[in-house]
This record gives structure tokens, sequence and C-alpha cells, in this order.
């Protein structure tokens, strides 16, 4: 860490009130940090802290900061051309689509590009209608699919982000998700009736035909909800029940994908297959790009000029999301991710022994929920306050989430080093200890 001075922390100060006079007040930070420059997993703030981030811009530096390979394509396709947008077409754009259809789950060989998971989001909403001309979407309790119309429509992971909003997109309704920590009462082992599909059983005998539904749409593991990993049986259960009733099943892979969860995307350990796939954040490392996918069949049904976007498939963006999945690929990105976080949960879950409050440990990969509640079940967001303040003046950046607020989640780089990676366990481990 660099030494800070009077001088440089003043500067820090300096760049946090003019953000304040000059900058929307809807952005929400999880630190104070004034971050000037990034590498691998550290950012290196003006006043000259070096602090290690297990946040990776929110699942975004899956592959770290500054990765050498995706700033070479970035610089040289700076170097010949920016945009074009839909005026004309462009290799890049084309390179983009066969590379991430070549990681794709099998069948899902067409591609849309945007510019970010909301985007992507909302285009699966209206290709699921459009594809099937029916009207319902079918979402769960706890997602986070985006903030824009449509896609708050189907977020229902804080109710603050509805607050003086409405109305919202007609036509979307809400079942619990597989959440068995705090939504069943069945016993270890027991299996889950919501992962069986109980509640949309419920819903399409009491309130939504199943032929009228076009969609439903689901994180593989719930992300801002609180990085739950649902059961094994539920993925193929939705698969099966969409398959029953011509229900398109479209999966938001916008933070469980890219190599976070050890397999290249998270419904791959399921053996899933969607109709529809959306895919932003990592995509790109930082550059703004996103896309939804969908089987030949189903991306038949939009016609020129249905859907569109000006800046989507931005060529530098697409050489950025070329050279990602060629290291992902040729560095075994995923394989890395699943030895470290089976690891990680591994040596996490021996704490609780220590910690009372630590009531779950879990996640694929490396993304990894941290769940607090008393032994009565009452959530314990204070604590998680209080560890994440103490982990950062401890130099490492931590990110929550949850709808109580009491999941700590770790999503550090894939690339991350073994001693950084130890460092950051460390940290983590003493702030906890320090916040029961």
């Amino acid at each position: 860490m660099i030494q800070t001075t009077g001088n440089n922390v003043a500067l820090a100060a300096g760049w946090r009130d003019r953000d304040a006079h000059s900058v929307a007040s809807c952005y929400s930070r999880y630190s104070d940090l004034v971050v000037e420059r990034a590498e691998g997993s550290h950012l290196y703030t003006v006043d000259g802290r070096d602090v290690l981030d297990f946040g990776s811009g929110i699942g975004v530096t899956n592959l770290g900061h500054g990765h050498p390979k995706i700033v070479e394509a970035v610089h040289r396709q700076v170097d010949a051309l920016w945009h074009t947008s839909v005026t004309t077409l462009h290799p890049k754009l084309v390179e983009a689509a066969e590379a991430l259809i070549g990681i794709a789950p099998p069948g899902v060989d067409r591609a849309f590009f945007c510019n970010a998971g909301a985007e992507s989001v909302e285009a699966a909403m209206k290709l699921a209608r459009r594809a099937t001309g029916r009207s319902e979407i079918i979402a769960f309790q706890g997602a986070f699919h985006g903030r824009t119309y449509g896609a708050i429509s189907l977020t229902a992971s804080k109710a603050k982000y509805r607050t003086s909003m409405g109305p919202f997109l007609p036509g979307v309704h809400h079942v619990p998700y597989p959440y068995c920590l705090r939504e069943c009462t069945h016993a270890a082992g027991e299996p889950c009736p919501l992962a069986a599909g109980k509640a949309l059983a419920s819903l399409f005998r009491t309130y939504v035909p199943a032929e009228s539904v076009a969609a439903i749409i689901v994180e593989p593991i719930l992300g801002e909800g609180g990085y739950v990993v649902p059961p094994q049986n539920f993925l193929p259960t939705l698969r099966a029940i969409c398959d029953e009733h011509g229900i398109l099943l479209v999966l938001d892979e916008v933070q469980s994908g890219m190599g976070r969860s050890g397999a290249m995307f998270a419904s791959m350990h399921d053996h899933v297959t969607p109709d529809i796939m959306c895919v932003a954040k990592a995509l790109g490392n930082g550059l703004p790009i996103a896309a939804t996918l969908a089987t030949h069949t189903v991306m038949e049904h939009w016609h020129p000029g249905e859907h569109g976007t000006t800046y989507g498939g931005n060529p530098v963006a697409c050489a950025a999301a070329v050279a990602v999945i060629d290291v992902m690929k040729s560095e075994k990105i995923p394989e890395r991710a699943a030895k470290l976080g089976s690891s990680l949960i591994s040596t996490i879950r021996s704490w609780q022994a220590e910690f009372a409050p630590l009531a779950e440990v879990r996640g694929r990969g490396l993304m990894i929920g941290l769940e607090f509640r008393d032994p009565d079940g009452k959530p314990r967001p204070e604590v998680v306050e209080k560890a994440q303040k103490a982990a950062l003046a401890a130099d490492l950046l931590l990110l929550t989430c949850g709808i109580d607020d009491n999941v700590i989640r770790l999503i550090p780089p894939l690339t991350i080093t073994d001693t950084d990676l130890a460092t950051g366990t460390r940290i983590l481990h003493d702030a906890i200890a320090g916040s029961i």
C-alpha cells in the first residue's frame, strides 16, 4: 500500500465533493474509493491506496483489470474502426456472434448485440412475446433483471427499486424462487416443492393459464437476491414445464455467465438449454456489450427493423468480446474458477463453527454468498455492514446482496492470484470476526 498524505487525501475528498454536485444522486456506491487505475485484482486510488477487488465491477472484470490480451485487442480495433451502427455490416460483429455462439449451450445459435444486461432482458421479453404470440411472462421473487421499465417489471429483489415508479409492465407474474433457507420448511435432504414446480402449478390453476404464458425468465443462480444456488432439479423442471406448455425458457446469465460459476454458463451444470439467453457484464470485461441469444427457430420470428440499437455491436466492444472468449477458452478460466471456488467455499464453511451467525455458505465457482442469520432465522444485515466496512478499512472491497441485505457476495476476478486470494480471505475472516 502507498502511504497516504494530506495532499492526496484532500484530492480524494475533492473528487467526492465534485461527484456530489455534478453526478445524479441515484447512483448507490459500495464504497467512497476514488479509483484512478487498476491492474489485475487491485484498485489504486487517488489518495494512494491499493485495494483488493473482490467485486470485479459487479461481476464484470472476470479476467481482471487490464488483461493484456483484451487491452491489445481493443487498441488494435480503436485504430481501425469505432462505429457504423446498422448503416453497414462489419467483421467484428460477425466474429463476436460466432465466438459467443461457439461457447453457448447447443442449439442457441443466433445473437443480437446490445449494450447492457437490462437491454438484453428487454429484447428477450419482446422476442418471447413476438415468437409465441402470447402476453404473459413469469419471473421469480428475489430476481434482478435490470432497472429499465420492462426489466424492473421482472425484478423483485428489493422494493426500493419500485418506489413511486409504477405502473409497471402488465402481464408479469412472480412466484417464489427455490431459496430453501428463506422460503422452505422441508427438512434438509428432502425434495424442495418449489424446485419441483409447485408454485407454477398453482399459478396455472388459479390465475394465469399456461397457454397464455410466453416465457419463464430465471437466473440459474439468484444474483442480487442472495447468490442462491437452487436445487439441482430446478432448471430441468422448468425446461420440462416449458416444453409441456409451449412456453419459452429464458435464462438470465448476465451475472452467472462467462465462466463465473465454474462453467462457461451456469445452466451448463444442469445440462439445460434455453430458448433465449441473456449475456452481459463479463462479456466485454468492462466495455459495454451484451447479447440476447436464441435458437434459430425463435430468432427467426424477428424481422428486420422490429428491434434494434444504435450502439449495440460496436466494433471496439465486439473486439473486446472476441478477445475475452478466446482467453476464457485458451486459459481454461471456467475450470480455474471451479477449482478456486471449491477450495474457497470449503475454507469459509469451516468458519461456521467459529461464527454462529454465518448461517449458510453457498455458491458455484467464484460466485459465492455468505448469509448471516440468528439461530431463530432473523437476518443479520448489521453484521454484513460492519464486516464490509472493516474489510474496506483493511483494503479489501466487498459487495453485499440479499433481499434483507444480509449476504456478503464474493466475486473476485477469475484470474486472481493465489496470493491475492489468500490475502483477501484472511482479511474477510478478520472482518467477520470483528463484526459478530
